[in-house]
């Protein structure tokens, strides 16, 4: 089996566990913009390899992946499963799977404002996962349980309303993006993390580091001056451990990491809060910059 060092607990931490089970898993590194190197997939690819998960968005850092690349490397080779976290794509970047030559996708409703709790998985046609639990063969037999239809509905119509506002969605936020990066780069005391180039990262998600200064103290900067960030995904933000995005980069700042994501709900007046809001935590924290050397 073939993953990222970068992808998602619930993704990593399931092939851990595989690992513990006997699997063989190879973790490709990134660059120092968070981007899989399709090669380094290729040289791992050989006979016995049975599948391969490569998220779409990095939840962190926002860093876009080669998946049409990866989809093509792997049309060659029929018998290998290619499966792709898209809970931070769908709805806000194009997902076509028959294009991009993915057998799985997974998504989770509350990501495009549907309710918590609910999810689905994509399969394409001819593919059919061994299930995890057994009953009375609901959901196709794949889950068996009561089903919480409220939550699944909610979910279709969340996923539909995205999808319809998918154009705007990504105008509106990468306009976001572009003031609020532009802030970042006028503070000599903060880096921004993964590509420069806008159209290698997510338009909803900006991540910077803050060398000198532990994240919290930040976070907690901000937090006094009414903007909510956090120091990694959502999910793990409280974790009191550097991060291992960051430390996948290579990042000699791992600790002081702030994530910034946003969606339609937010708007120009909100970026420009941020900025200042920003601009004023900084210069009261007065960071000590001599971390900066080698890595900007």
């Amino acid at each position: 089996m073939i993953t990222s060092a970068i992808e998602h607990a619930s993704v990593y931490e399931t092939f851990r566990k595989l690992e513990e089970e006997g699997f063989r898993v190879t973790y490709l590194p990134v660059d120092r913009t968070g981007q899989v190197s399709v090669e380094a997939l290729k040289d791992a690819l050989t006979d016995e390899t049975i599948l391969v998960s490569i998220m779409q968005v990095n939840n962190e850092m926002g860093r876009v992946q080669p998946i049409a690349e990866i989809g093509e490397v792997l049309r060659a080779y029929p018998k290998v499963l290619f499966h792709v976290d898209a809970v931070q794509g769908i709805g806000k970047l194009p997902v076509v799977p028959s294009s991009l030559g993915i057998d799985l996708i997974s998504c989770s409703a509350h990501k495009l404002h549907g309710p918590k709790g609910a999810g689905f998985l994509y399969c394409r046609k001819g593919v059919e996962p061994e299930p995890m639990l057994y009953g009375g063969g609901q959901e196709r037999g794949l889950r068996s349980g009561t089903e919480n239809v409220p939550a699944i509905v909610g979910m279709a119509k969340a996923v539909r309303k995205a999808v319809e506002r998918q154009a705007q969605f990504a105008e509106h936020t990468a306009a976001l993006r572009r003031r609020i990066v532009d802030c970042i780069h006028s503070m000599p005391e903060l880096v921004l993390i993964g590509s420069e180039r806008a159209e290698d990262m997510a338009p909803h998600i900006v991540y910077f580091s803050f060398p000198g200064m532990k994240s919290e103290v930040l976070v907690h900067a901000l937090e006094q001056r009414g903007v909510c960030v956090s120091t990694r995904s959502a999910c793990s933000s409280g974790a009191d451990k550097p991060s291992r995005v960051m430390l996948a980069l290579g990042s000699p700042v791992a600790a002081s990491g702030i994530r910034i994501s946003y969606t339609l709900q937010q708007t120009p007046e909100d970026a420009e809060l941020l900025c200042q809001a920003l601009q004023e935590a900084v210069a009261a924290l007065k960071p000590n910059a001599a971390e900066l050397k080698g890595w900007r």
